[in-house]
């Protein structure tokens, strides 16, 4: 079983929610990043990308006046009750809710050591500069400043405790860009809660490698410099927003591409039929696993795979991305590596084939491939395996905010 425990938050006040919260510190660039400030002088991005709140400071977060900045501006919210720090420990139900879907978790703290143990399972490769990035951010402000997306197989006894906490008024509800209502209680059911996820075999890893190897990072610097370290440091546990899967929704993470490898149409259509039957449509997004459209010339091809396994495919071979590197991407696209080749870009989430579309017909790209998304299961598969699924083979939407809680640590 994995340990979550109550924390206590440092938060918004109330009448400041809505302006605090922000987007996750990863998924917008710095010209975005500027401007969501200057329009919003109170965003907590003042803390997770303080350069955009320095003039002639780029996107470093190694930077000295980067770092002392982050640490000023989080001191200040507190001076001055923009925050407040809970003096008692408490989980929250936190719930997000966009047009149809609703998902509903817990945040609380989870061991560091239950991820180094691998009892909280990953399924992604980290990139050590952004790992030490915000390994150097969170020493600074000495605080962890984000969710961890954890998600689980949810329990009834979970899901019941969870209701009855949001039959309660909530702590914060508003709207925020995007039309994605935020809803936050604040509960005290602390044993109720920790016994119940106690229940729960084991913890995955959704969205947010790179801050929970940060916080391990972190944790061991900390550790070294305490000679009185005991375990029960809030350095030894980190914030997480918790999650049944069944809640979660994985959207597509689709692929452009800025040539097609010295081939022309033809000849790259010809190769691509060796291993896939290939038709024009006017389907954008494919309808089940094993298909994927592809936007090229402006006209929209369905390509169905077409090679019979001798043996089951393991679970990261099945996947759809891992059908297009390995068959499409690397053999005919030269595209070995898709983490460091600059002839390939992602599209993911919300943005969908209209931003394929857009960026084929601007010119931007040669070649938009539009994906099947991957499955909860899938994800669930490869990191029972102990395996590492292929870069950018989830994006999860609605992203949880930023801003909302805060784990001085």
């Amino acid at each position: 079983m994995s340990i979550i425990r109550p924390f206590r938050a440092v938060r918004p006040a109330v009448e400041k929610a809505s302006q605090v919260s922000c987007v996750p510190y990863d998924v917008a660039h710095e010209e975005e990043v500027r401007a969501f400030i200057k329009d919003n002088p109170e965003s907590f991005l003042r803390v997770t990308r303080a350069e955009a709140d320095l003039d002639g400071v780029s996107n470093d977060a190694s930077n000295s006046r980067v770092l002392d900045r982050a640490k000023e501006n989080l001191g200040y919210y507190l001076d001055h009750s923009v925050f407040i720090a809970d003096k008692e420990p408490a989980f929250f139900v936190y719930r997000l809710s966009s047009g149809g879907h609703t998902q509903t978790g817990i945040v609380g703290c989870l061991a560091i050591d239950d991820y180094e143990s691998g009892m909280i399972k990953k399924h992604e490769k980290t990139r050590p500069d952004k790992v030490e990035d915000r390994t150097k951010h969170m020493l600074a402000v000495r605080a962890q400043t984000g969710l961890i997306l954890i998600a689980y197989r949810g329990t009834d006894r979970l899901r019941n405790l969870i209701n009855s906490v949001t039959k309660d008024v909530p702590l914060y509800d508003f709207p925020c860009a995007g039309g994605v209502q935020q809803t936050v209680w604040k509960t005290d059911a602390v044993e109720e809660l920790e016994d119940a996820f106690s229940e729960v075999p084991a913890l995955y890893v959704a969205d947010g490698h790179h801050r929970l190897e940060s916080a391990s990072l972190a944790r061991r610097e900390l550790r070294s410099a305490n000679q009185s370290h005991t375990g029960n440091e809030e350095y030894n546990f980190v914030l997480a927003g918790v999650f049944p899967a069944e809640d979660l929704r994985i959207m597509a993470y689709n692929r452009v591409v800025h040539d097609l490898n010295g081939l022309s149409v033809d000849e790259f259509l010809d190769r691509v039929r060796e291993t896939f039957i290939v038709e024009e449509s006017e389907k954008r997004v494919p309808d089940n696993h094993g298909e994927m459209c592809v936007y090229l010339e402006k006209k929209w091809y369905k390509l169905r795979f077409a090679i019979d396994f001798v043996r089951a495919p393991d679970p990261i071979e099945q996947l759809d991305v891992s059908i297009l590197q390995n068959y499409i991407l690397g053999p005919i696209l030269g595209i070995s590596d898709p983490t460091t080749d600059e002839r390939i870009g992602f599209v993911g989430g919300s943005r969908g084939v209209t931003e394929l579309e857009r960026q084929v017909d601007d010119g931007m790209a040669l070649i938009a491939f539009s994906l099947f998304p991957t499955t909860m299961e899938d994800l669930f598969a490869v990191s029972d395996m102990g395996e590492i699924m292929p870069p950018k083979s989830t994006w999860f939407e609605p992203k949880l905010k930023d801003g909302l809680f805060v784990h001085i640590i």
